[in-house]
């Protein structure tokens, strides 16, 4: 129990500095991609360093959601990639230690941290949102810094062009200077010219001051009401001048409260009970719609179209007469034949209006149609933006916990994986977790738009990452727990070499150090029992079988295996001989193996299907006949070279 405290405690000591260490490398990482996103609204603002990082410390704490399940996937990755590098890992498991049971230190850790990021989500988080999006939107509203370039119109004061030839850096003074106020118009505007100006703030930052010497003014003077077309325009001579113009250098903080009743500044309830509200909203939307196609959309109209006579019947009262006077009482009988009245011919009714009335109908109902339209369009948009509030209002609910499931999986697949792989530092491990995070994010944020567009439902998109990922994490993790090769390249190689039926040379060397000497007698028996084996079935085959025998089973994958197997189990037993002659005899033996090709139906019934079928049939055989030429000459040359090895086994014997 001692020992496995130590190998608890081991474990933590490993994964926690390179937790650490991975997330604030990643959390740096993000917060520089939301400074690229956003470094036009920042720069040239003459924003103070303090308030920078109040922004840069809310906008961290928003990014932690993204960082913090890659920085879990890849110290796991790194410290069971380490553990197995150094093969701490091998001797964990020999002293009967499994690796659920070496996880388990880390599965209590990051459970507690999904706990607290579910709390982290619920409560910080929001509110640092909303003092992250306030901060940047005032300083997307906070006037630019003032620098007036040198020959050069400067823009950035709303209204305004100025033009300065060219300024004195030691004094301050403006050479030059020109000034376009469009403020009020491009009819009412106002040029000044001046040899030489001073720039400053007024007091409080709102107005730009500039003290003119030597200028003219030319003014615009539109608003005056003239029957002439011709402008009429003022013109000012000075010798000193002073302007004010609106220019505010103050960083103003926009009032929070807007922001916190967005969906990113709310908490889990809070949210409930928005939606609670929006749901009631929409339902009352949908039901006033409704209520007002029942009673707007030509009622009357389209009842006299279809012969519905039901709401005549019921307007009239029980027991009463709906006959006029001096007509015969209508009875019930009289009643159901009236409701079957047939349908009323609507062009027949148009046709005996005169074309005046007709053309006035036409017209009052097309006005009717278009504002009936216009209201459904109304109603629909109505409609839709409460639906996308509510789709919004639901997805930040669920992310609550999409933050704490993804962190226990991300777990559950890298440290597997690093016990897979067996590779430690930042090269495989980085490799590997960036390409999973990649995956993560790209089907995370798919699922998120088809949920945020309305395209799916909110659940499934939201979840839909964890329901792709939960799995392969299940996967890896049996892998690990049963020594599974997932990750070997030559198990791979071994499979598309088979599937594709690439030829295998077989290599057998002499060895230095030899245990267990070869049995002559035995190895000889072995090399006439293949050879048999091989000369029986070359002379049952022919190099090119023909089309019946090849759909017949000619080519039949047992006996080729059969005698493939044999030759393995000859050239492994005689490549612990110490001569020489005999290893390079082994040496010439193929690898042989059935191909797929030689029989792709197992079934006599669909290879009598497929020989029938002739064009798809020939296509199987044509392919088949290369492999067919083959495999002939691998068990060909199998029988040459029994002959060969038995001849060295007599003479070493």
């Amino acid at each position: 129990m001692r020992i496995v405290k130590r190998l608890y405690l081991f474990i933590l000591k490993s994964f926690l500095p390179l937790f650490a260490m991975t997330f604030f490398i990643v959390l740096f990482i993000v917060l520089m991609q939301f400074l690229w996103r956003y470094i036009d609204d920042l720069v040239g603002k003459g924003l103070s360093v303090g308030l920078l990082g109040e922004l840069f410390f809310y906008a961290a704490l928003s990014m932690v959601p993204m960082a913090l399940p890659l920085a879990i996937l890849l110290a796991s990755l790194m410290t069971f990639g380490n553990l197995g590098e150094k093969s701490e890992l091998t001797a964990i498991k020999a002293s009967g230690v499994s690796l659920v049971k070496t996880m388990s230190p880390l599965i209590i850790l990051i459970s507690a941290i999904a706990v607290g990021a579910f709390f982290f989500q619920n409560d910080v988080l929001p509110r640092a949102q909303v003092k992250m999006w306030t901060l940047l939107f005032s300083a997307r509203q906070k006037s630019p810094e003032l620098e007036i370039p040198e020959g050069a119109f400067y823009d950035q004061i709303p209204g305004y062009n100025l033009y300065v030839k060219s300024k004195d850096k030691e004094s301050g003074i403006l050479h030059g200077v020109m000034i376009y106020d469009v403020s009020k118009g491009g009819d009412n505007s106002t040029i000044l010219v001046a040899d030489s100006a001073r720039l400053a703030f007024t007091g409080d930052l709102r107005y730009l001051y500039l003290h003119l010497w030597q200028g003219e003014q030319f003014e615009n003077l539109r608003e005056q009401k003239t029957a002439d077309r011709n402008v009429p325009f003022r013109r000012e001579s000075f010798l000193d001048k002073e302007v004010l113009i609106p220019f505010d250098n103050n960083f103003n903080r926009l009032d929070e409260g807007g922001m916190r009743n967005q969906y990113v500044g709310k908490n889990m309830s809070e949210l409930r009970q928005t939606i609670d509200s929006l749901q009631t909203r929409i339902d009352s939307i949908g039901r006033e719609t409704r209520i007002g196609f029942e009673q707007t959309v030509f009622p009357v109209l389209g009842r006299a179209i279809t012969g519905d006579r039901s709401a005549e019947k019921e307007a009239v009262p029980s027991g009463l007469t709906a006959s006029a006077p001096g007509m015969p009482e209508t009875t019930p009988a009289s009643q159901q034949t009236a409701a079957k009245l047939p349908p009323l011919n609507l062009d027949s009714l148009l046709a005996l209006l005169p074309q005046s009335r007709l053309d006035a109908t036409f017209t009052s109902a097309t006005n009717s149609v278009k504002m009936r339209r216009s209201e459904i369009e109304f109603r629909a948009m109505q409609l839709n933006d409460e639906k996308a509030r509510f789709r919004r209002h639901q997805i930040e609910l669920i992310k609550k916990f999409t933050l704490s499931v993804a962190c226990i999986i991300f777990l559950f697949i890298g440290a597997p994986l690093g016990a897979i792989i067996r590779k430690g530092g930042l090269g495989t491990p980085l490799v590997i977790s960036v390409l999973l995070f990649l995956v993560y994010y790209i089907i995370d944020n798919t699922g998120y738009k088809l949920a945020r567009d309305g395209h799916w439902v909110v659940w499934p998109g939201m979840w839909l990452s964890t329901f792709i990922l939960l799995p392969l994490g299940i996967f890896v993790t049996y892998k690990a727990m049963n020594d599974s090769s997932v990750f070997n390249p030559d198990l791979y190689k071994e499979w598309i070499r088979r599937r594709l039926g690439l030829p295998e040379t077989r290599h057998v060397t002499l060895k230095e150090v030899i245990i267990y000497d070869v049995n002559h007698g035995r190895a000889l028996a072995m090399t006439e029992n293949l050879h048999i084996d091989a000369t029986a079935w070359l002379a049952s085959h022919r190099i090119r079988p023909s089309y019946a025998a090849y759909w017949n089973g000619t080519y039949a994958p047992r006996p080729i295996d059969s005698i493939g197997e044999q030759t393995d189990r000859l050239a492994a037993y005689l490549s612990d001989s110490r001569d020489v002659r005999v290893i390079d005899t082994i040496d010439r033996y193929p690898v042989t193996r059935s191909l797929w090709i030689l029989r792709p139906f197992a079934g006599r019934r669909m290879r009598s299907i497929m020989k029938w079928a002739a064009p798809v049939g020939l296509i199987f055989y044509l392919a088949a006949l290369p492999y067919a030429r083959r495999v002939y000459g691998e068990i060909r040359k199998v029988a040459e070279t029994d002959t060969s090895l038995a001849e060295a086994l007599t003479a070493v014997k």
